[in-house]
């Protein structure tokens, strides 16, 4: 099971991509922060439509609430934990957990493509799938729905438990 733990074991060099675990709402302070102190880190945003009562505007939202990702070894732990805001890294047995560069990637493909994105409950079960051809080749998710031409494929961060959901060609996707 996932602890948030905020003790940690990185290796001391080792850069890998991590799931950091923010305070409510801080996410892109967070981000910034991390930016400035020479810290690679990914906040992935996607835009949403807010409604207010004298206007309707297009806003930022992170994609995963009060998650950002940092890619770091053991030599600046210290200094992502402590920048303000950061909570802790999300781990297994007081170990962060590592997120798979492919993981990275793929979010950042899916996001540079503008499609509409959308949080999506994670999945324990359902069938996985990979993306084969187009755009989003090489992608691996589960199949959430689908019909004859379209299918809604799931793509999970497990160290999260969450999800985005995109929708595909039904013809695009094969069973792992």
């Amino acid at each position: 099971m996932s602890n948030l733990s905020p003790s940690f074991e990185i290796k001391p060099i080792e850069k890998q991509w991590y799931a950091l675990y923010t305070k409510g709402r801080h996410e892109k302070s967070v981000d910034l922060e991390l930016k400035k102190k020479g810290i690679e880190s990914f906040l992935p945003l996607r835009k949403i439509k807010r409604r207010w009562s004298d206007r309707v505007t297009t806003v930022e939202e992170p994609l995963f609430s009060s998650y950002v990702f940092v890619k770091t070894g053991g030599d600046k732990a210290t200094e992502v934990i402590r920048s303000k805001g950061a909570v802790c890294f999300v781990s297994v047995n007081a170990r962060p957990v590592q997120i798979r560069p492919e993981v990275i990637e793929a979010l950042k493909s899916i996001l540079e493509s503008q499609i509409a994105v959308d949080p999506f409950p994670y999945l324990n079960a359902g069938s996985r799938v990979i993306v084969k051809s187009g755009i989003f080749k090489g992608v691996e998710g589960f199949i959430a729905r689908k019909d004859q031409k379209r299918c809604r494929l799931v793509i999970s961060i497990d160290a999260l438990k969450a999800s985005i959901s995109i929708e595909v060609d039904s013809a695009l996707v094969e069973k792992v």
